[in-house]
């Protein structure tokens, strides 16, 4: 291995930490506690925004997106480069989108602070990305293009020996190195700044991650990111397998907020990068600052934190670390350089133990899907009262996947192939042929509205699913605007009353809806206070002077109407 001299370090704690761990709830007032502290770090880049907050913030806090990037940006200025989440053509939400709103939506996020737009798409079908790329590079961004990572669907032996008996042939190896190479290949070509191996559900191992990013780091020219979680246990040591392959951007969050299902910890990264003699460029002195003001937060967040289990205190610039802990993090890096995969996860473990992060969620492990996906699915089953019948609609999963192109199983695809795979069930316990339920999203899927799945759609099922053989893909001549109302109410005033406000209608048409009509109604109402109460200013002025005139005075003013209100 090449000896590695510096990593760049982007910090995902305000977005994706605060989403993974507190569903997306932290509020303004508690985002302006850390910035100030944040621009004296000097991260590389902040993900700040997209993904969840700006439906969350809206839906729950009533606070406009736009506000809270552009009040990030005030305060942050160029000490970090802003990053924001967004899905290619489909941006926020399952259905795409026509290019005037995707151009929109890139000019107007630039304009508002974001320097890096991560762009991905559900399916890695790149078409669905080029039009991000293209407006985020006219409009003086940085496009940072994901490729995500997913594995290949494992089929029980009873699933192949039906598949055998039917004449069916299961795909196998799908999922390659190679097939992620070759993606990123796709979009370093059509302009890609940077290249994120984005893995949200941590599924990618430490050999996987390591021979990864070495063929990336051997083939492409531009920056390699790499992204991954902690759920299934191995987000620690495929980043470490990754920095010594060469990686040059880390993804990490502050420690009150890292582990779980959230990336790993900065500070355990920053402990490898010590003993590695690699610089993060980090001013390293203010991080315990943040944490503290962190750990204060999450509490605050306490109702939305499904695991309450706090790390330990600990600070990256003064520490000594036991013996037996210090001496965890040699190993690791002797085993991650050796090539053993098992003995670095067990030391990494060991770590995570020792600083407090919950331990490996050993059933997404082994069901290698999402814990997100895992415990949608759960919570459906158990709405309709068959939980016990979970074990059933794990065996379905790669199943219907297949049946559905193999979509990577990532937000949304892995949330419509599981909510199918619970269908099914859900129609074999009444007696009914698997897909006798279908959601509108997975008919969508598979006629092709979404775009071109990584392998192709039996025509025999598509028209089962669909009533079409033939792929449909989306068309942007069926797109309707949302409706921009004007309530006399209200003074006659529009709904969105600027680009950025029918943007919100656009993206998110029932949250927005309630979020602008509620600011609609606060804001006359404000005026409507704010003129009273001149009124009242007023009133009480012409009050008092009356007052101090004598009968005469009073009477003479009041003939010749020098007052709106008689006192007599």
């Amino acid at each position: 291995m090449n000896k590695i001299k510096k990593i760049y370090i982007r910090d995902i704690t305000l977005r994706d930490g605060q989403q993974s761990l507190f569903a997306t709830r932290m509020n303004q007032d508690q985002i302006d506690r850390v910035l100030p502290l944040y621009k004296k770090v000097g991260f590389y880049a902040m993900e700040v925004w997209g993904g969840a907050v700006p439906d969350s913030i809206m839906r729950f806090l009533n606070e406009n997106p736009w506000d809270r990037l552009e009040k990030i940006k005030a305060v942050i200025g160029d000490s970090s480069k802003l990053t924001a989440l967004s899905r290619g053509r489909n941006l926020f939400g399952y259905n795409p989108y026509p290019d005037e709103v995707i151009e929109g939506f890139c000019r107007n996020s630039i304009k508002s602070g974001v320097d890096i737009m991560r762009i991905f798409d559900a399916l890695n079908d790149v078409d669905n990305m080029k039009s991000s790329i293209k407006f985020v590079k006219e409009n003086g961004g940085i496009a940072d293009c994901a490729v995500c990572y997913t594995v290949d669907p494992v089929f029980s032996r009873k699933q192949k020996i039906n598949a055998f008996i039917k004449g069916q042939k299961l795909p196998q190896k799908i999922f390659t190195i190679d097939y992620f190479v070759n993606k990123a290949k796709e979009l370093q070509s059509l302009g890609a700044d940077i290249i994120t191996i984005k893995d949200m559900a941590g599924l990618i191992p430490p050999d996987v991650s390591g021979k990864l990013i070495k063929r990336l780091k051997d083939e492409l020219s531009v920056p390699i990111n790499i992204h991954t979680h902690c759920t299934p246990g191995y987000g620690l040591a495929s980043t470490l397998t990754a920095i010594l392959n060469g990686v040059d951007i880390v993804d990490t969050s502050i420690m009150s907020f890292a582990g779980g299902p959230a990336a790993p910890a900065y500070e355990l990264i920053q402990i490898f990068a010590d003993k590695l003699g690699i610089d993060t460029g980090i001013n390293k002195e203010f991080i315990f600052q943040i944490d503290r003001e962190l750990r204060k937060i999450r509490k605050e967040l306490a109702e939305f934190d499904s695991y309450k289990m706090f790390p330990i205190e600990f600070d990256v610039t003064n520490y000594k670390l036991p013996e037996n802990v210090d001496k965890w993090f040699d190993q690791a890096i002797e085993y991650a350089i050796a090539g053993k995969e098992e003995d670095l996860l067990d030391v990494c473990h060991q770590i995570e133990k020792y600083f407090n992060f919950p331990p490996p969620d050993e059933s997404v492990k082994k069901a290698e899907i999402p814990g997100g996906m895992y415990t949608n699915m759960l919570s459906q089953l158990k709405q309709a009262k068959l939980d016990h019948l979970l074990g059933r609609v794990l065996e379905l999963v790669p199943m219907v996947r297949v049946k559905a192109g193999c979509p990577p199983l990532v937000t949304p695809t892995s949330q419509i192939v599981g909510v199918q795979a619970v269908n099914c069930v859900i129609d074999e316990n009444k007696g009914q042929p698997h897909y006798t339920t279908k959601s509108t999203q997975f008919i969508n899927l598979v006629k092709g509205s979404y775009g071109k799945t990584p392998i192709p759609i039996d025509p025999e099922f598509r028209k089962q699913i669909t009533g079409y053989e033939e792929e449909v893909p989306y068309n942007d001549k069926d797109y309707k605007k949302q409706p921009n109302p004007v309530f006399a109410e209200y003074g006659n005033q529009p709904l969105a009353s600027n680009e950025k406000e029918e943007l919100l209608l656009e993206l998110f048409p029932a949250v927005a809806s309630e979020f602008l009509k509620k600011r609609l109604e606060e804001t006359y109402l404000q005026k409507i206070n704010e003129i009273a109460e001149k009124e009242r200013q007023k009133y009480e002025k012409e009050r008092q002077e009356y007052e101090n005139l004598t009968p005469e005075q009073k009477q003479e003013r009041l003939i010749k109407g020098l007052y709106n209100y008689n006192w007599s």
